[in-house]
This record gives C-alpha cells, structure tokens and sequence, in this order.
C-alpha cells in the first residue's frame, strides 16, 4: 500500500474509483483494473455493499429518489443494480496484486467491513453519505488499517466526529477528502479553497474526491494542496451503469493523472535560487554598454552608455550613478562597463 508512500515524498495519491461501471460484466471490471494500472494511478477502488445492507425493498415515498442521473429509482434498485458482487472481490484484488495497483473498498456495514478484513484489505475509505455512521466509522476503525473519510455533505462538526470516532478506536491513519456530493459536480458548488483550511483545522492530509466532468477541479485542488485524488472511471461510455454519467474514459483519466503530477512540477518548491537552465540565460539579461568610445577620464553621459543586451557589463543599477562621472579606463564601442567603475564608492 503506497499511500503514506506517496504522501511523504510530497506526490498525489491517485485512486481509479471503479463502482458500478464494470456494467454487471467480471470480465468488463478485469479490463477496467488492467486499464487502470497504464494510466498511472496508484489504487483501483470498489465498493462493498448489496441493496439489503444498504437499505430495503420498499416502494414508499421515502425510498424514491427524483432528478439527477438515478431519477425514478427505489433506493433499492439502483443499488440491487450497481453492486459489485462480492464473489468477484477476491479476484479483482488479486488481479491488483499481480500488476501492482493497490486495492481499496469502501464497506458500507459491518458484514462489508469483515468480508473485507477476509480479504487482506489494508486500508478504507468511509464514503460521504456513511460519516455520519459513527458505529460503522468506529468499527471499521477499530481494524487499525489507515481511514480516508469523504467529507461531501458533511459540516466542520461532523468531519470532527467521525475522526473522533476513529481515534476512540486508537487510530490516527486518517485522511480527509473534499467532496461535492453531486452527480455529476458542478464547478460553482466544489469550494475547493477549502481544502488548506480543512488540512490547517485538522491536522491531517486531505484530498478531493471529485465527481465533475474533466480534470480541471483535480489540478486546481492539487494547487490549493491536495495529495489524493479520486475519480471514477469506465472502459467507455457506452457501458450502461449507474456512474457512467460523470466517469472518465481511460484516455481522460490517464490525461487526469499527467495534469495533477505536472501540477505539482508546477508549483515547485519555495526558493528564489536560479535553475540550471536560468542560469544559462544571465548573458541575455541588459547590463551597461558603452555606445560611443570612451577615454579614460571622459564622463559618462547618456549619449556615451546604455542598458542593453547582453548582461556581461554592470547591472543597470548602477546607471544613474555613473552618469557624471569620469572613465577610470578606455572604452570602445560596444565594450562592457567594468567592475572598477564602481569599486572604492
């Protein structure tokens, strides 16, 4: 598991969030795990539930859902629909394994959190709409493997809790995720500037789980310090799945994952030291130049001397401080101005 990894050396951890879009097909998630390992990302992630650890079979009001990419839905179904079955789990990690992908699930109840323990997992992620399950944040907690917690929905209090409920259980692995939880993300309800105030107030790392279309939002967060990216993805779209609708192609993701890790080329470290190549370009820089020759004891005038290019002469500073003063040796045309113009001041 290469999270901690990642985040030490100062890179972005990217997960490949597969959910739904494996279209019903074990072959189709195979291929999606095996697409997932040329892009460059880190992680390929699922999710462990079935519709009856999630919610039940019932018709009533409270169970439909209207708008949005599920419209017309029972709860029920769509999640009945969009499961990975978790006789498949076992070999899409192994197939993780044998190309060098880490694997990560989301559990959704403690059925999920004990299979998944049966598996070898070495770490979770809470999804949004679950941090508030603090019996479940504490549960799976309790497993002692690192916690990365989606924070959609959720105010400062909540995000509090539940890394509250994870220390009870004497884990302090937490990551936090920025999440917008919308289907897809619209830029104007991201707030991605939150992230330096979430990794300030918390103390801990903090990433985007990103739900919006392109990877614009991944590199501004990345910007703004963000060191884990999610995003979901699928072979095209169209595979009909539940989560296809704001899912990246493979062709995308993999542009996702060069634009995040040349964002934080980008952005680079804090100092004003010159890089080899700058260096290389100090001869092109202006410095003083006489224009006209020059005997020694002449004055310095404006007709005599200019800043230009190239940068052997004296730095343009000392312009003004010349003027009206006398050669202390021979100039001719085109000439760099010398050190001893200035020596002794």
């Amino acid at each position: 598991m290469r999270l901690y990894e990642k985040l030490e050396a100062g890179g972005i951890y990217i997960i490949a969030e597969m959910s739904a879009n494996h279209g019903g097909s074990l072959d189709t998630a195979l291929k999606i795990v095996e697409e997932v390992k040329k892009t460059g990302a880190d992680c390929l992630k699922i999710q462990t539930y079935t519709a009856d650890t999630l919610t039940i079979d019932c018709d009533k009001e409270d169970f439909k859902i209207h708008g949005g990419l599920w419209d017309g839905y029972t709860y029920y179904d769509l999640y009945k629909d969009a499961y990975t079955p978790w006789e498949w789990q076992k070999t899409i990690k192994e197939k993780c394994e044998e190309l060098g992908l880490d694997f990560l699930s989301t559990p959704f109840d403690r059925t999920a959190v004990d299979f998944l323990e049966g598996l070898g997992i070495e770490f979770y992620k809470i999804a949004s709409f679950e941090l508030v399950d603090i019996p479940l944040l504490e549960y799976t907690a309790s497993k002692g493997k690192p916690m990365i917690l989606s924070c959609g929905m959720a105010s400062a209090e909540e995000i509090g809790e539940a890394m509250d409920a994870c220390r009870r259980m004497g884990n302090e692995q937490i990551v936090l995720l920025k999440c917008c939880s919308r289907y897809p993300a619209h830029y104007e309800d991201m707030h991605v500037s939150v992230i330096p105030d979430m990794k300030k107030r918390f103390g801990v790392p903090v990433g985007l789980s990103d739900h919006s279309l392109g990877s614009l939002a991944d590199v501004v967060a990345v910007s703004m310090g963000a060191q884990v990216i999610e995003k979901h993805v699928c072979l095209n779209r169209e595979t009909e799945s539940a989560d296809v609708g704001f899912s990246m192609e493979m062709s995308e993701f993999a542009q996702m994952v060069q634009d995040v890790n040349n964002a934080v080329l980008i952005q680079g470290k804090p100092v004003y030291d010159l890089t080899e190549e700058e260096k290389k370009e100090l001869n092109s820089r202006r410095s003083l130049y006489a224009v006209k020759e020059i005997k020694k004891g002449e004055l310095f005038t404006e007709e005599n001397i200019r800043s230009i290019r190239p940068g052997r002469g004296l730095k343009p500073k000392y312009y003004q401080e010349l003027l009206g003063k006398a050669a202390k040796k021979d100039y001719g045309f085109g000439d760099a101005l010398e050190l001893c113009e200035i020596e002794g001041r």
